[in-house]
């Protein structure tokens, strides 16, 4: 890969992980501004339905060591082509297959020559609400911590 490939790879899965991450009435608002400045919603083929299953998370103890399986989770998935051909994806977490269908709409728009509308109306307050709501979590959370340390004593 490129460097210029790299960074689109990576542009992507960060606009995939916001809209994944997305609260989905809030995504649902800001998409209706965004349809507004676009003038209608893009015509798209179903590639896969929204739907709905299970997905077995997985985890290493230290990060490193063997896996193990950690439990399931809910997921649903959504995948589409625009009429320009673009393909949209989307895996959220839970049920809801509006957002899935959003996720993927957005998506693909992001791809094509909507980016920059896309992106500024849709992903950037996404994701200053998810960084907010991230810091907020971690200022109410830092309260609660307690550091150890050890006191050593003149005796040896």
């Amino acid at each position: 890969m490129t460097a210029s490939t790299d960074q689109q790879v990576q542009a992507r899965q960060r606009w995939i992980s916001v809209l994944a991450k997305a609260d989905s009435e809030q995504l649902q608002q800001l998409w209706q501004q965004c349809l507004m400045q676009l003038g209608a919603a893009p015509d798209y083929q179903f590639i896969r339905k929204p739907e709905s299953g299970l997905t077995m998370l997985r985890g290493r103890i230290g990060g490193s060591g063997q896996p193990f399986n950690l439990g399931e989770m809910t997921l649903t998935r959504c995948a589409l082509r625009l009429e320009s051909g673009t393909l949209g994806v989307s895996y959220i977490q839970g049920r809801n297959h509006q957002h899935a269908l959003l996720a993927a709409l957005a998506d693909a728009l992001l791809q094509q020559d909507e980016h920059d509308l896309i992106q500024r109306q849709l992903i950037t307050p996404l994701a200053s609400q998810q960084r907010a709501d991230r810091e907020a979590r971690d200022s109410a959370s830092a309260d609660t911590k307690v550091d150890f340390f050890t006191l050593v004593r003149g005796e040896d």
